[in-house]
């Protein structure tokens, strides 16, 4: 669950040199993986067993994702990409969005694909796909996405550069990358600390992988919902 503590102890020892792409700590923080990227260590995942948590009733009053959706401003053929798609809580709510699109619904744990999958039949939805991606894939067509959207997704990539590199090939010409993610400057926000991330580590974190910064909309009640754009 996100829900936690709002701070942990840093610890600052690598067993890797900072040459390298990613540093790994001697002791890892209690919500991360011990992995750090560009200074920011890589948090757990939350894991299929968490379900019932992404779907929860109370969801749309605490996050308001329905301004998320509204906020993309999508064209009905639009090809949308929700990586890190988990049950299709935003994938489900996006497709009506895109009737002449498809929405791919990205997820590295087969277990998520199955929920998927289920929403889809129990739905009669058709244009949500799911793909399996992998650690450092997300399995998607080179250049046949105008969106890609990562809702508390990305902090828990565990290859962040490779994931995004291939978000970014998979992007059309000027297609855009969507991150939402809770704001790592606030330490009043009730969600564990390696959960959360700053508009400038995330900033720092797109150029690294040839995105443009465009705009940050800060219409939800805890999250920044950043832009970028290929």
């Amino acid at each position: 669950m996100l829900v936690g503590l709002l701070f942990y102890p840093f610890n600052t020892a690598f067993a890797a040199t900072s040459t390298e792409v990613y540093q790994q700590k001697s002791i890892a923080s209690s919500d991360g993986i011990g992995k750090v990227y560009m200074g920011r260590e890589i948090s757990q995942v939350m894991g299929h067993k968490g379900a019932m948590w992404l779907e929860r009733p109370t969801r749309e009053s605490q996050e308001q994702p329905s301004k998320i959706v509204s906020a993309l401003e999508l064209e009905d053929t639009d090809v949308v990409a929700d990586i890190g798609a988990g049950t299709g809580y935003m994938s489900f709510r996006i497709a009506p969005k895109v009737l002449d699109g498809k929405v791919f619904a990205v997820d590295i744990q087969p277990e998520m694909l199955d929920i998927i999958d289920f929403f889809r039949k129990e739905t009669k939805i058709d244009n949500v796909e799911p793909v399996l991606a992998t650690p450092t894939n997300p399995n998607l067509p080179a250049e046949s996405v105008d969106l890609a959207l990562m809702v508390d997704a990305y902090h828990e990539f565990e290859y962040p550069k490779e994931v995004m590199e291939g978000v970014v090939k998979s992007l059309k010409p000027g297609g855009q990358a969507v991150l939402v993610e809770y704001r790592g400057e606030n330490p009043f926000i009730a969600i564990k600390r390696l959960h959360k991330m700053t508009q400038k580590q995330v900033k720092k974190e797109m150029q690294a992988v040839g995105l443009t910064w465009k705009e940050t909309k800060e219409l939800l009640p805890q999250q920044h919902l950043m832009i970028f754009e290929k």
